[in-house]
């Protein structure tokens, strides 16, 4: 074979590759996003494959230039129509992720509307609760991070509390608005299913209906922050929850998640952000943290991840009002080792 058959072929399997992930994608968002009923979209998404594997084939032979151009076209078409699709300002979101929350600041205090406080008795039986607060930001003392393990050690949802002088605590959860009777789906959600919501409540709502009625892995971390740059990571919070109201966004699995919130943590402890598997596989988070020097470093990960279990307590104290207190006994403190 000529040098010149050889990078003809190589181009070739290279373009292949490239059209092949692109068919992957596009048909993938319109079996997710075409609204019509199942079949259609079946009928669609297959349509579309089926284009993406002729063109692949016709790649190596005569017609491989009409056939990239037809492939281009029908690719342009569905960036077109996708670009077209907004997420939700109003529909019929369930209960515990209707309300986006929005804050305001006075001097140093911080007011925060719509904080949500629901009595969880089981998953579908509660007592609806939101509530508006007012903070004092001198007063921010700590930040604490949750890692919520619902499948495996891999994953986790990822919360983020402050805490206050007098022991109150405020935890942050970026969400799925999902509506009612829809689910969380990690490859849906790639495809525009749900819209963002970010979520200010207190921690025995969204940390105690992990731990207490759906049977979660919760563990808690408690944070080598300081004060101050807790704050700037409060008001942070608080920039993208308004900005969010404004202009609402689409959960992504990958890109705009809890898992998010770690670039944040990280430049709250002020260092640099390394890339790093553990910021997808977020179940290793707090390895992560714990390398970063974010995490108390007198104990080794190991004796950290074994007190960080807080279910017990949880279970043990109830969703009441000394929550927050009762689930810290016993875990190690950075402020504590210091």
């Amino acid at each position: 074979m000529s040098l010149r058959g050889a990078l003809r072929i190589g181009s070739a399997i290279i373009l292949m590759l490239i059209v092949l992930a692109a068919t992957a994608w596009a048909s993938l968002a319109l079996w997710y996003r075409v609204p019509a009923p199942e079949l259609v979209r079946a009928l669609a998404a297959g349509l579309f494959a089926l284009l993406g594997i002729a063109t692949s084939i016709a790649l190596f032979g005569r017609l491989h230039l009409y056939a990239i151009a037809l492939f281009i076209v029908a690719f342009a078409l569905v960036l077109l129509w996708w670009s077209t699709i907004r997420p939700p300002e109003h529909a019929d979101f369930a209960p515990d992720v209707s309300r986006q929350m929005t804050g305001t600041r006075d001097g140093d205090m911080l007011t925060l509307t719509n904080v949500r406080d629901f009595e969880w008795r089981s998953n579908t039986d509660f007592t609806e609760r939101w509530t508006t607060k007012t903070y004092d930001l001198t007063k921010v003392r700590t930040l604490d991070l949750f890692m919520s393990y619902w499948a495996g050690p891999e994953m986790a949802h990822v919360i983020m509390s402050f805490g206050f002088e007098g022991g109150e605590q405020i935890a942050w959860s970026i969400e799925v608005r999902r509506r009612n009777g829809g689910k969380f789906s990690p490859l849906a959600d790639l495809f525009k299913s749900n819209a963002l919501v970010i979520v200010a409540a207190e921690e025995r709502d969204v940390v105690g209906v992990r731990s207490n009625i759906r049977g979660e892995d919760v563990q808690l971390y408690r944070l080598n922050v300081s004060p101050e740059a807790a704050r700037v990571l409060l008001l942070e919070y608080v920039a993208d929850a308004n900005a969010l109201a404004k202009t609402p966004r689409f959960y992504n699995s990958i890109t705009t998640n809890c898992t998010t919130v770690i670039v944040k943590m990280i430049r709250a402890v002020g260092d640099l952000i390394p890339l790093d598997w553990r910021l997808i596989v977020n179940g290793y988070l707090p390895e992560y943290a714990y390398d970063r020097g974010a995490l108390d470093s007198q104990l080794s990960m190991q004796e950290l991840r074994a007190r960080a279990h807080i279910d017990e307590q949880a279970r043990a104290a109830g969703l009441g009002p000394d929550f927050s207190r009762l689930i810290r006994i016993g875990v190690p403190s950075p402020v504590q080792a210091q």
